[in-house]
């Protein structure tokens, strides 16, 4: 800011002015030519060959499902004690995957992050489609997903009623209710940029989608005043649901009383882990989106440097939960629970425990050095390996405490079969197809919200010096 310039009243002091969120001129108007005109454009070849890939995973997948269906869950690799093994590893991956969208969008908004505003949406997006992944694997084990609404407390004349001590039933109110909110979220904030869409697109059928989609929205005052309070309420909403889903998913480990699940650390280590595996799928998808959508002025540098800190936060939380589960598994002199322990460092499975180890707590060390935050293939390098760590991390929890439990005449080895591999690989397939095809049909960028981060629209703004 100037030395000669007065401050106004409203005047944000200089030493808290933030730094630009946009590299080079941004203006309203540019920004919506960059952003809302993409969908209009023809896609690349790049992008049908990715579709297309995505497309032939999920059909596998699909494939496998159905091959299950007419066969029965006895080609998965489940077994006597393991009865939980893919499906429900998969259903938790899946479930923390989403939690770093609604972490961006709902708790960063509460608390005024302004970095948040560019790469929210697709974050929220990505929270949606890791959800409906997560939400296949449930419905496939309980192995007649057709009666699945037995689940829901309604007045029936099977006289049946559902149990609601059972954690198993309070997952499918969360997880249900976690998707809602969200997509609520999401779409609200659609909303301006989609009836901005309408105002530009030249095509008849386009124009007709957004101006059903828009909800008659004019900008009008009014409807501002409205939008804002919505959009206030359903990021509280959201914020708390963050905390609690993850929680209740715990609660599905930590109320038995198999060895190495019944832990009064597990709610507040599976919050972790899930923002710690959904931050790095968020850094992996945005690395792409930022070099194949040329929107590098839009999704910086600063934004990567950010995510990858909360990455390194959530590996260092991570490790101290590792260590407790070692320290309570030593100091509470439980002979089963030291021994689930040790199974995790030496037993049969413990190359999953030592790879858990060095994709969740010394890989991401690597981003303590700015260099590695600022490198395109460190960061990914990273974001990769957390994201095999955590899926392992799940395989551990839930294999290791279960193929050997209290009595050894019913100890049993797991191996998962080609099924499961190929329903795993569908689900991936299923995400990254939404993924692709809402960066081509809806803008990617929240216009509205990035148009109030620009340096003009600051009000401690005196000239193009004001910020350095």
């Amino acid at each position: 800011m100037r030395a000669d310039a007065a401050h106004l009243p409203g005047d944000i002091p200089e030493g808290l002015i933030e730094p630009s969120l946009t590299v080079g001129k941004v203006t309203p108007g540019s920004l919506d030519d960059q952003v809302l005109a993409f969908p209009e454009t023809r896609p690349p070849k790049q992008w049908y060959i990715g579709l297309a890939i995505t497309l032939t995973a999920l059909f596998i997948g699909l494939g496998f499902i159905g091959y299950t269906f007419v066969t029965g869950i006895g080609v998965w690799g489940n077994n006597s004690p393991v009865f939980w093994a893919f499906d429900i590893i998969n259903f938790v991956f899946w479930v923390g995957i989403g939690h770093a969208g609604t972490l961006i969008s709902a708790i960063l908004f509460l608390f005024r992050k302004r970095w948040r505003n560019a790469i929210a949406r697709f974050a929220e997006a990505m929270t949606i489609f890791a959800v409906m992944c997560a939400v296949i694997f449930p419905l496939i084990h309980v192995g007649r997903p057709w009666v699945a609404f037995w689940l829901f407390p309604y007045p029936n004349q099977r006289a049946l009623w559902t149990n609601f001590r059972s954690p198993l039933l309070w997952d499918v109110f969360a997880v249900n209710t976690y998707f809602s909110v969200s997509l609520m979220f999401w779409y609200l904030g659609l909303i301006p940029d989609i009836a901005s869409m309408r105002d530009r697109t030249t095509s008849k059928l386009r124009k007709t989608i957004y101006t059903v989609l828009a909800l008659g929205w004019r900008g009008a005052a009014s409807h501002w005043q409205h939008y804002e309070k919505a959009y206030l309420l359903l990021a509280g909403l959201a914020t708390g649901l963050v905390l609690s889903v993850h929680s209740v998913v715990s609660f599905d480990f930590a109320t038995s009383v198999v060895p190495g699940w019944h832990m009064t650390i597990f709610p507040p280590y599976f919050v972790a882990g899930a923002i710690f595996a959904g931050f790095s799928m968020v850094v992996i998808v945005l690395v792409v989106v930022r070099e194949t959508m040329q929107l590098k002025n839009l999704i910086t540098m600063r934004h990567l440097d950010v995510m990858n800190k909360v990455i390194l936060a959530m590996s260092c939380i991570m490790g101290y939960s590792y260590m407790m589960e070692g320290f309570t598994a030593w100091y509470s002199m439980n002979e089963y629970l030291h021994h689930g322990f040790m199974n995790i460092i030496t037993g049969t499975y413990g190359w999953a425990g030592w790879l858990t180890i060095s994709c969740n707590i010394f890989i991401p060390q690597i981003l303590w050095f700015k260099k590695a935050r600022a490198s395109y293939f460190w960061m990914i390098f990273v974001a990769i390996g957390v994201t095999i760590g955590m899926w392992f991390e799940r395989f551990v929890i839930i294999v290791i405490s279960l193929h050997q439990d209290y009595l050894p005449s019913a100890w049993r080895i797991y191996k998962p079969t080609m099924t499961d591999f190929g329903i795993l690989l569908g689900t991936f397939g299923l995400f990254f197809t939404l993924v692709l095809i809402f960066a081509r049909v809806l803008p990617v960028i929240a216009t509205t919200e990035v148009k109030a981060i620009l340096p003009d629209a600051q009000p401690s703004h005196h000239g193009d010096d004001a910020h350095v």
